[in-house]
């Protein structure tokens, strides 16, 4: 069963106008740009990359502390709320199911849209509880919240696992 019949409301892709790739420089950088380099407020400043181990829960926390303090810097700061419940439950789900570490990337567009993107090692697609008492748990509703609260969300199969991504516009 593919992601779209678990979750019709889902968007996959093949590919997307922006890639995980290596930080080019501090996520929220300040200060004068040297001859060559980036001007603060530019792309490559509106980014944050975290590498996070294999069930590392405690690190949940630190991404949103981090991804609150960017988003204060990038000057966004309204989307602090959904970035950071959205951003632990994709987090959360990539450290607790897989048994892998994870790959935790923001990035603020030009259109201010944020993007965030969550990078594990398996391809085995994110799924519904399926138990007859799964409307009493007490975990298990992550991707609810990521598909009622994120204006586009989706995952995306890579051949080293998946991405599990959610964006958000600016009011």
């Amino acid at each position: 069963m593919d992601g779209q019949s678990r979750f019709p409301r889902q968007r996959t892709s093949s590919g997307d106008a922006y890639r995980s790739g290596p930080v080019q420089g501090p996520a929220g950088g300040t200060g004068t740009a040297l001859p060559g380099a980036t001007a603060p407020g530019c792309a490559l400043h509106r980014r944050l990359h975290l590498t996070l181990d294999p069930a590392d829960l405690v690190a949940v926390g630190s991404v949103r502390h981090r991804l609150r303090t960017a988003l204060s810097h990038w000057g966004v700061p309204e989307l602090s709320d959904t970035a950071e419940l959205l951003s632990s439950e994709l987090v959360t789900n990539a450290l607790l199911h897989t048994g892998k570490g994870a790959v935790f990337d923001a990035v603020l567009g030009t259109d201010h849209r944020l993007r965030i993107e969550v990078q594990d090692g398996t391809t085995r697609l994110p799924g519904r509880r399926r138990e007859p008492d799964a409307e009493y748990a007490t975990s298990g509703r992550g991707l609810l919240l990521v598909e009622a609260l994120a204006d586009a969300w989706g995952v995306q199969l890579r051949g080293d696992g998946k991405v599990t991504w959610f964006e958000l516009a600016t009011p």
